[in-house]
C-alpha cells in the first residue's frame, strides 16, 4: 500500500471556499489502475491558516507514480492554479509506503 499525501496551508476564512473546490472537483481517478481511495481532511487552525491533507490510496507507489505521469493525472490538476488566493504558501506533498498493515 501506498499513501499519497498533500498538506494545504489555507487562509483562514477561505475554509469553505477551497472545500468547495475539491468537493465539487472532478478527480478523474475512477478506473485509474491501482487506485484504492481518496480523503479531504481538515485538520487543526492557527491565526493565519487552517491546515488540510489530501490524501489518496494506492496498491502500490507504482500505481501512484503512474497516475502522475497519465492524462488523468493531467485533467485533474489543469485548473489547480486558479485557487492561488486561498493558499498560504505551497502545497507539501508527502508519500508513505507501508511497513506493517492488519
Amino acid at each position: 500500500m501506498f499513501v499519497a499525501m498533500n498538506r494545504f496551508k489555507i487562509i483562514r476564512g477561505q475554509e469553505k471556499a477551497f472545500e468547495k473546490v475539491w468537493i465539487e472537483r472532478d478527480r478523474h481517478l475512477d478506473g485509474v489502475p491501482g487506485f484504492v481511495e481518496f480523503h479531504l481532511l481538515r485538520g487543526p487552525e492557527t491565526e493565519e491558516h487552517t491546515l488540510y491533507a489530501s490524501h489518496t490510496i494506492w496498491h502500490s507507489r507504482g500505481d501512484f507514480e503512474n497516475w502522475t505521469k497519465s492524462e488523468a493525472f493531467r485533467k485533474a490538476h489543469a485548473k489547480a492554479g486558479d485557487n492561488k488566493p486561498l493558499y498560504l504558501g505551497h502545497p507539501v506533498f508527502e508519500g508513505f509506503e507501508a511497513v506493517d498493515e492488519a
